[in-house]
């Protein structure tokens, strides 16, 4: 699912993302907008409630806080997740189930209310196929 405008606001090539202290911003490559947004019901997602959406690893570039940005890594130490050090909020993450992307908070695109999207459909991150123990031989 790919979406270009939410609530009549365009999701711009290039989308500014931003915490909400102003301290850590982003910048997007959305030139398809925004690209298989879902929730995951995983302990973290759980926990911070936030919709996101998909960019490979080059589709982030840090314009403004990368001293402000904090990483928090658990359980695997495979998925890396990134917020702001002043406000807290989450921000993006490099994916567990494809470190080849950045999941990014849908929540903190500039002038997009992700409360306005369409259905999003849930992740099933409680049973991740990592996490699976593979049948012993017999």
């Amino acid at each position: 699912m790919s979406i270009k405008s939410v609530g009549g606001v365009a999701v711009q090539p290039k989308h500014r993302l931003s915490c909400h202290c102003g301290a850590v911003v982003l910048e997007l490559s959305l030139p398809d907008g925004i690209v298989d947004p879902r929730r995951c019901n995983c302990s973290i997602c759980r926990r911070k409630g936030a919709i996101v959406g998909s960019v490979p690893l080059d589709g982030i570039r840090v314009v403004q806080g990368e001293q402000a940005l904090r990483l928090y890594q658990f359980n695997t130490k495979v998925a890396r997740h990134y917020f702001c050090g002043v406000c807290g909020i989450y921000t993006h993450h490099q994916r567990r189930s494809n470190p080849q992307q950045y999941g990014y908070n849908v929540g903190c695109l500039e002038g997009i209310d992700p409360y306005l999207l369409p259905h999003v459909p849930t992740n099933d991150g409680v049973n991740h196929p990592a996490d699976r123990v593979p049948p012993k031989a017999t």
